[in-house]
């Protein structure tokens, strides 16, 4: 009796098994570039979201304290203004006299000048005080004498009358300030004259007190001739007129 024989039951073989065991040669394009190329993986934003809804808070509220506080301060000025109606003080040459102007060969000068100035404080509730006063009389741009002014408190709707003494004993000139002083003094029309006042003033209030403010006062439009003899000549003011300005002081600049 003979034996029968079965074909042995092996599986066939894949077609990818034997695609990846024999691989064509030459490899494809598709075959270097994904066998290479690293695996895309996107990264998350969430933190720079953040730090900029941070910083777009953060402005955003500063903005909105600044603009605030413009407010407050436009209003409390409004009715500061409404309260005081303030003004600013004015100034007035009264007279102005010379009793000698000399100017030696070495450029030395020596002059004496006799000031008066009213000052008017036209505020119905605020009263100045004005710490003391440097004043100047200016020749073009040559200083050709000088004085101080003591304190002095401004009431209120009141004109007060201002008087000194400018005097230059030996005042030594460049020779420019020299030359150009020697020109002035032979105009026909008589000596150009400037007077300059420069001081600080508090404002009071009731009991509101500000801060100290410079402030400068200039008064252009004099004109002296030179004394022949001992008597003082008399400069004519009737065409001078006093500007005042406030200044500021911000750190190391002055406004």
């Amino acid at each position: 009796m003979t034996d029968r024989v079965y074909p042995s039951a092996k599986p066939l073989p894949n077609a990818n098994a034997a695609a990846t065991a024999n691989p064509s040669f030459p490899a494809t394009k598709a075959q270097l570039y994904g066998a290479t190329r690293p695996t895309y993986r996107p990264q998350p934003h969430h933190r720079r979201r953040s730090r900029r809804g941070c910083c777009c808070t953060f402005f955003f509220w500063l903005t909105l304290t600044i603009l605030v506080l413009l407010l407050l301060a436009g209003v409390a000025g409004t009715v500061f203004y409404l309260l005081y109606r303030p003004h600013r003080p004015s100034f007035t040459v009264t007279s102005l006299k010379l009793s000698y102007l000399n100017l030696t060969s070495s450029s030395t000068l020596n002059s004496r000048f006799d000031l008066a100035v009213s000052a008017t404080n036209p505020n119905k509730n605020i009263l100045f005080a004005y710490d003391p006063t440097a004043v100047t009389v200016l020749s073009g741009d040559v200083d050709i004498g000088d004085a101080t002014v003591p304190a002095f408190r401004h009431p209120k709707k009141n004109t007060t009358l201002i008087k000194t003494s400018m005097v230059a004993a030996g005042h030594a000139l460049s020779g420019d300030e020299a030359s150009t002083l020697k020109g002035s003094m032979k105009s026909k029309k008589g000596l150009a004259l400037k007077v300059n006042l420069e001081t600080k003033v508090k404002a009071t209030m009731g009991k509101l007190k500000t801060p100290k403010v410079g402030i400068r006062v200039s008064c252009d439009g004099i004109r002296v001739t030179l004394p022949a003899g001992k008597k003082p000549a008399t400069a004519s003011t009737s065409n001078a007129k006093c500007h005042v300005d406030v200044r500021f002081k911000i750190w190391k600049w002055t406004v």
